[in-house]
């Protein structure tokens, strides 16, 4: 019985490790699964995870540096829980800050190491290829540039197209209709504007306030905010002041019915992007994560949001720091209500969409550790 290690850090890694994990046990049912990760992860393998991503993502440098010695405990607990489990193979998914020092270590343990989803080399800390290239057996990527920027180091990274396309198609055929979806959630007829502030408690802080100042502007429209069960109900408390909903565990039905979206930068943006939800982008963080941020990226990326990167163009307004105002939020809604910038910006989503390439992602990444440990063993 071939026994695998994942470790996730991240929503969205749950997300994209439970398929690929979903696929390898269709493709081996013996496989023993040990992890760190979320709910989803826990739902294929009906384990719970070693340690649970509510517990491990922190946001921001300056977030990072006041939890820094929880960070080094779990890296410890880590190394140890994984030399008593001796896996035949560890996959690392996403989560760099975390998963490349458990790599680095682990390879000198003598480990097949696999990272599925790459870290932002072409966006900063590019001399993080040179660790990849020497403790990461294979490289998995989902973003269609990556490949490129990974063989100007001399490395082969494997492009197996993005995974949120099989996530998105597997919970389409679940989603509500919209007159359901209304009387479930005990919404109007009005067209709703969607608001995705985060799922961490810092990012709630720093977006909901100005998401919201805008409500009372649109007066026509219902706003609805995507919320989380990682978070308590009390992160939420000025939306319930001002009487606007907070639905749970249906951002992707939210996303379905929804005329716009406020989305703050990160994985949401790129799945709102494919279900055809025109929006606009937002992000603020603290001052100094973003100076120090803005310091080791300096010039090289020129968006934040993953439809502009990967169209390596604007296609969707992005509101970051210091135009992240409810005057900017205001003037970007109604530019989106306008027949006309909504087909646009529709338009391009096709043509990104094209660009991701087919569905198939998780399953072609199964296949292809599956195959890899097998060959190795």
């Amino acid at each position: 019985m071939a026994k695998y290690y994942v470790i996730a850090g991240e929503l969205s890694g749950d997300i994209h490790a439970s398929n690929m994990m979903k696929h390898l046990l269709d493709i081996d049912s013996k496989i023993n699964f040990r992890f760190w990760g979320g709910d989803m992860m826990s739902k294929i393998t009906g384990k719970l995870p070693i340690k649970h991503i509510k517990d491990l993502s922190f946001m921001g440098f300056v977030d990072v540096l006041k939890n820094i010695r929880t960070i080094f405990k779990n890296i410890a607990f880590c190394k140890k829980d994984i030399l008593e489990y001796k896996p035949d193979i560890l996959i690392l998914v996403d989560f760099p800050g975390f998963n490349l020092r458990i790599a680095d270590w682990a390879k000198k343990q003598g480990f097949i190491i696999i990272y599925y989803i790459s870290p932002t080399i072409w966006a900063w800390h590019e001399s993080r290829v040179n660790t990849i290239k020497r403790v990461c057996d294979k490289m998995y990527v989902i973003l269609p540039f990556e490949p490129e920027v990974y063989a100007k180091h001399n490395y082969t990274a494997e492009y197996v197209g993005h995974p949120l396309l099989d996530a998105i198609a597997d919970k389409k055929n679940e989603l509500l209709n919209f007159e359901i979806f209304k009387k479930t959630n005990q919404l109007t007829n009005k067209k709703i504007v969607a608001l995705l502030p985060g799922s961490r408690k810092q990012e709630i802080k720093k977006m909901l306030k100005v998401m919201l100042s805008v409500v009372h502007h649109f007066p026509h429209y219902q706003f609805v905010i995507a919320g989380t069960h990682n978070l308590s109900p009390s992160a939420y408390n000025l939306a319930h002041q001002q009487n606007v909903k907070v639905i749970y565990n249906q951002t992707y039905a939210l996303m379905q019915h929804a005329h716009i979206g406020l989305i703050k930068s990160g994985t949401s943006t790129l799945e709102s992007a494919i279900f055809k939800l025109p929006q606009v982008i937002c992000y603020k963080a603290g001052a100094l994560s973003i100076k120090i941020a803005r310091l080791l990226v300096g010039n090289r990326v020129k968006y934040i949001g993953l439809p502009n990167l990967i169209m390596n163009e604007p296609i969707v307004t992005e509101l970051l720091q210091e135009d992240f105002t409810s005057e900017r939020l205001i003037l970007e809604i109604n530019l989106l209500l306008e027949e006309k910038n909504r087909n646009e910006i529709l338009n391009k989503y096709d043509q990104l969409i094209e660009l991701l390439g087919n569905s198939g992602a998780s399953k072609k990444v199964a296949h292809s550790i599956y195959d890899y440990l097998n060959k190795k063993q």
